[in-house]
């Protein structure tokens, strides 16, 4: 029940899935291997048809919340959680049947689409192995020039900009300079550099002038990567498209990039809100045959929630397609199994490595991929300390700051127990911020923005 409510899209949901547990409220219930279904009796004469795909979950319901998952979906599972016995075994309404075959339709005309784009992908490689990153370093489309033209003159009216901010000094940020940090954001996103503007709006509200510094060196580093592109490798020149906020779009990254298949653990995620409502997620998987690290992006607005939903600590089998990157770990999740891997039934506890194997592997990650925001480490058998009012994580030789929310550091301590445990969390080369933790007694969530839940 608590991995049901993790799915929630926010409290308010969650409190108003556990009111709709009575029996009475649920005249017919059903599921199968594939699904559950059930109507729910709203306020209205007509119950709502509710219904569980239960490969991802993915919920469908006829109710007019605009919350996804919306409350009788999550009630529904929870019901299956509480007491499958509630439940018919038997074939699907028509309602849920059809809605199941155009599930299926749809994934299996993706899936054909998919393979022919690979297929295709194979078969220029093999006639030219370097055409393809000739044509993207060359882009041979005028509207795609015409974009590289724009975001070049842009950034070199930024390089003089920064270079008159470093001669004035760094030291000491106004709320005047502040506004110019701004007209500068404004800038990058007519050049069509949007990602920059956010750069700019938080390099205008650094109050250490090292770190500060340090943001403008990558910066620095990224437009003498635009001037240089056609000599770049096509990996580093995918980092270049992405950091500037024009990424490959989805059938590129399934025509050109590595496809995987797995079993894909879920070792962390995060929900944040960003500008006028925009929601990201962040989903950390680690590859328990490939030793892979992946991260999904998705972003939603409002209230409306996300598509597929996953949940840590479950492990499935499923096939990913990577961006094309010099540190490839952004993926794409193109075909997910039905059920867990047999060896992965419960979730699975995947092999730590060493800490000096961790932080070498995300050492030489940000070293290929200068401008990589953020790296998954799993660490082993840590223990927590608070060291005036600074948490760390520490092993025998080794001790990393923690991100930890001030009103989280109890429940984090109680957690640990005074005892080494298991870490998981997103490292941006200073701190780790902590998504979960796993001792003896379980699996913890400590990222989501609700805060720590079992």
């Amino acid at each position: 029940m608590e991995a049901v409510l993790a799915l929630a899209p926010d409290a308010a949901a969650a409190k108003a899935a556990r009111g709709l547990l009575s029996p009475a409220q649920w005249p017919s219930l059903g599921h199968d291997a594939a699904a559950a279904w059930g109507e729910c009796q709203g306020s209205g004469s007509k119950p709502y048809q509710t219904q569980v795909d239960l490969s991802g979950p993915v919920f469908k319901c006829s109710c007019p919340s605009r919350k996804f998952p919306c409350k009788h979906g999550l009630a529904l599972l929870l019901l299956r959680a509480q007491d499958a016995g509630r439940f018919t075994t038997s074939e699907p309404p028509e309602w849920v049947r059809a809605w199941l075959e155009g599930r299926r339709e749809r994934a299996e005309k993706q899936e054909q689409k998919q393979q022919s784009q690979q297929t295709q992908a194979v078969a220029e490689a093999a006639s030219s192995a370097n055409a393809a990153h000739a044509a993207h370093a060359a882009d041979p489309s005028a509207r795609q020039e015409k974009r590289w033209q724009r975001i070049e003159a842009g950034l070199e009216e930024l390089a003089r900009w920064l270079a008159d901010r470093v001669r004035r000094g760094l030291a000491v940020q106004t709320s005047e300079s502040a506004g110019e940090w701004q007209t500068m954001a404004a800038r990058m996103v007519d050049a069509q550099a949007g990602a920059l503007a956010g750069w700019l709006n938080a390099a205008g509200t650094e109050s250490d002038s090292a770190a500060l510094l340090a943001r403008l060196g990558r910066l620095q580093l990224l437009i003498e990567a635009v001037q240089r592109r056609a000599t770049l490798d096509a990996g580093v020149l995918a980092d270049v498209r992405a950091t500037l906020g024009w990424p490959l779009d989805r059938d590129e990254v399934l025509a050109r990039g590595e496809a995987i298949d797995d079993v894909w653990r879920v070792d962390g995620q995060i929900v944040e809100e960003r500008e006028q409502r925009l929601v990201e997620r962040r989903v950390w998987l680690s590859g328990r045959r490939s030793g892979r690290r992946a991260l999904l992006l998705d972003f939603s607005h409002g209230t409306t929630g996300f598509e597929t939903s996953w949940i840590t600590g479950q492990a499935r089998a499923g096939r990913l397609v990577f961006f094309p990157s010099a540190a490839p770990l952004r993926a794409l999740s193109v075909q997910r199994e039905a059920m867990p891997d047999a060896g992965d039934a419960a979730g699975g506890v995947l092999a730590l490595s060493s800490w000096p194997d961790e932080l070498d592997r995300a050492a030489a990650a940000m070293a290929a991929h200068a401008w990589l925001p953020l790296w998954p480490l799993r660490l082993a058998g840590a223990t927590i300390r608070v060291v005036e009012d600074a948490v760390w994580a520490c092993d025998d030789t080794h001790a990393l700051p923690l991100a930890v929310p001030a009103d989280q550091v109890p429940t984090l301590l109680a957690l640990a127990g005074g005892g080494a445990v298991d870490l998981q969390g997103e490292w941006d080369s200073r701190t780790l911020r902590l998504l979960t933790l796993r001792s003896g007694d379980g699996l913890w969530q400590i990222g989501r923005i609700e805060g720590a839940t079992r």
